[in-house]
């Protein structure tokens, strides 16, 4: 979410073999989507990842991505 949203996004972080499962859930509202990468991908990247697709579901479940 971007920084002025006002919403807190937690993060997980889960090495499956050769991957790294990071998912984003929403404090307020408990959506979560789930990004993967190879394991060796540098956490901030797949957390931004993370955070844009999980805004990107926020919206489209409020109407607003139509």
């Amino acid at each position: 979410m971007p920084e002025s949203s006002g919403r807190t996004v937690y993060f997980e972080h889960t090495v499956i073999g050769a991957y790294l499962r990071c998912a984003a859930i929403c404090a307020e509202t408990g959506t979560e989507v789930v990004v993967m990468g190879p394991a060796h991908t540098a956490l901030p990247d797949l957390e931004r990842l993370a955070r844009r697709k999980l805004e990107r579901r926020l919206m489209q479940d409020t109407g607003e991505g139509s």
